[in-house]
């Protein structure tokens, strides 16, 4: 399916440009399954998340305007179908998802004991628990800086939060994330 995008995709007096859902799809699915696995935890399931949105993508490509960058287009698409998971996985208890590999494992730069592996493991699950707890609007904000590296001002341009919004979710997060660790694992700051 070809959709022609708005003149703001490509800059003013320009034609516009044809927009291709394959060609999105193969430029964009690794962004997106990255994006969809950090916001979803380690139960949740990549592929089908990147299926979703995609199939979303589809459905809502021809009312793509250009108004925002594409990217941001497409990581609120990718939020929206998360947090409806995250609310249906809560609501019907699904707990029993396959949990995926975490990116860290892929670049690490020698083979864990299985000890280290357990404690990996653990690490994972409880900062997953942790931010399981946490209001959306600070948690996505902390993956997203904390564990994707991206910016404030990226963050604000995706989530449509202003700027200042961003850090005090962000400054807010924080704390929230650590004040239940402190919980998780008995320590005192």
């Amino acid at each position: 399916m070809q959709v022609l995008a708005n003149r703001n995709v490509v800059g003013p007096g320009q034609p516009p440009v044809p927009l291709d859902l394959d060609e999105i799809y193969r430029v964009h699915a690794p962004t997106v399954a990255r994006w969809v696995g950090r916001l979803g935890g380690p139960r949740a399931d990549v592929d089908d998340l990147v299926h979703e949105v995609f199939l979303v993508v589809d459905r809502q490509l021809p009312e793509f305007r250009g108004d925002a960058k594409l990217t941001t287009w497409l990581y609120r698409i990718a939020e929206r179908v998360v947090r409806g998971r995250r609310r249906k996985d809560r609501i019907r208890g699904w707990l029993t998802r396959t949990r995926r590999a975490d990116v860290e494992r892929s670049v690490s730069p020698a083979p864990l004991t299985p000890i280290e592996e357990l404690e990996r493991r653990r690490a994972s699950q409880t900062v997953y628990r942790i931010l399981d707890r946490m209001p959306d609007r600070y948690r996505e904000v902390l993956i997203l800086f904390e564990l994707e590296g991206t910016s404030g001002e990226e963050i604000a341009a995706m989530t449509g939060r202003k700027l200042a919004t961003v850090w005090v979710h962000l400054h807010r997060a924080r704390r929230r994330f650590l004040e239940e660790m402190d919980r998780e694992t008995g320590e005192h700051r």
